[in-house]
């Protein structure tokens, strides 16, 4: 259990005292020294964390494993998508309550920080127990990871047009 005033949290907006303590219950604070990777790209895991203290930096990969592009002289190039305080309590790690596939980028403590954790089984116990409670939970992060969606297909749809204009370049 944590002492932050989980009433600061926007996931957490909307739940009425009763709800909002069923929440803290599943959560505990963990902190990590700057320079420590909290989520690692590529990695399993189950855990969702909320920044409540420090600065975190978010990076993904922008080749696929194993590959490298010689002429480029990049051997694993990273792509710095976020860099995140605790002003807006940011979320990360939400799809791993859902989903327990690969973490998709890495998220780096740039600071000491300190994050309240929860994972996939505390989660949908509270939901089995508080199934109302659970569904008000679960449609706030689907919305979250929808408009993620959102943003993601935007910044393809800006790198095909490049990658498009920049072989027609090419071509003539």
């Amino acid at each position: 259990m944590s002492t932050m005033d989980f009433t600061a949290i926007p996931v957490f907006q909307g739940l009425d005292a009763t709800e909002l303590g069923k929440v803290e219950a599943i959560f505990h604070e963990e902190a990590r020294s700057a320079g420590s990777v909290v989520v690692a790209e590529g990695q399993t895991g189950e855990e969702m964390y909320i920044l409540v203290r420090g600065r975190v930096q978010i990076s993904k990969a922008m080749l696929m494993a194993g590959m490298s592009v010689p002429l480029l002289n990049m051997a694993s190039p990273r792509k710095v998508l976020a860099t995140l305080d605790d002003t807006s309590r940011p979320i990360f790690g939400e799809v791993a309550l859902i989903d327990s596939d690969q973490r998709s980028a890495t998220v780096t403590a740039i600071t000491d920080s300190i994050f309240l954790v929860t994972n996939r089984e505390q989660f949908f116990d509270l939901a089995r127990r508080e199934p109302e409670l659970g569904v008000k939970l679960l449609l706030t992060l689907g919305k979250r990871m929808a408009a993620t969606i959102r943003r993601s297909n935007a910044e393809v749809v800006k790198l095909t047009t490049a990658l498009a204009l920049s072989l027609r370049k090419s071509v003539t």
